[in-house]
């Protein structure tokens, strides 16, 4: 008791039901919770929620909590948006460059990256057939 400077255990104790009753001793946080996983958007999407936070002048958080995504998206897709345009917010992931659009280089990088697969393709067989022989030998 007297390391933490308290003058009884009655004092610790009604502490604890002061806390207990009326939560007024916590912290309060500095922020909304805002989801933290998001859903996934469409372009048109993401293009609403630019407008609703610059025409509308609210807050990443808020449109977060309105819309249903996380606070970083949000953040992002703005960002993205007064830098790019709104072209910038469309989700390109997955979508290769027609060959007809590639330089040289970018063909030479693709075939590379490519033929490494396949060797490494062929590394794994090689000694998955290796381990097999050996394991058939000892059996």
């Amino acid at each position: 008791m007297s390391k933490f400077g308290l003058r009884s255990c009655k004092q610790l104790i009604d502490w604890i039901n002061k806390y207990n009753e009326d939560k007024t001793l916590t912290a309060t946080p500095f922020r909304k919770k805002v989801p933290v996983m998001s859903r996934k958007t469409t372009f048109e999407e993401r293009i609403e929620i630019v407008e609703w936070i610059t025409k509308g002048k609210h807050s990443y958080a808020e449109a977060a909590e309105h819309f249903k995504v996380s606070y970083q998206q949000v953040r992002s897709w703005v960002i993205k948006a007064q830098t790019g345009g709104y072209e910038s917010l469309a989700d390109n992931r997955g979508h290769r460059k027609p060959t007809t659009e590639l330089t040289e280089t970018d063909k030479l990088k693709r075939e590379n990256r490519q033929l490494k697969a396949q060797l490494a393709e062929k590394k794994i067989l090689e000694e998955f057939v290796k381990k097999y022989m050996e394991l058939q030998r000892r059996g």
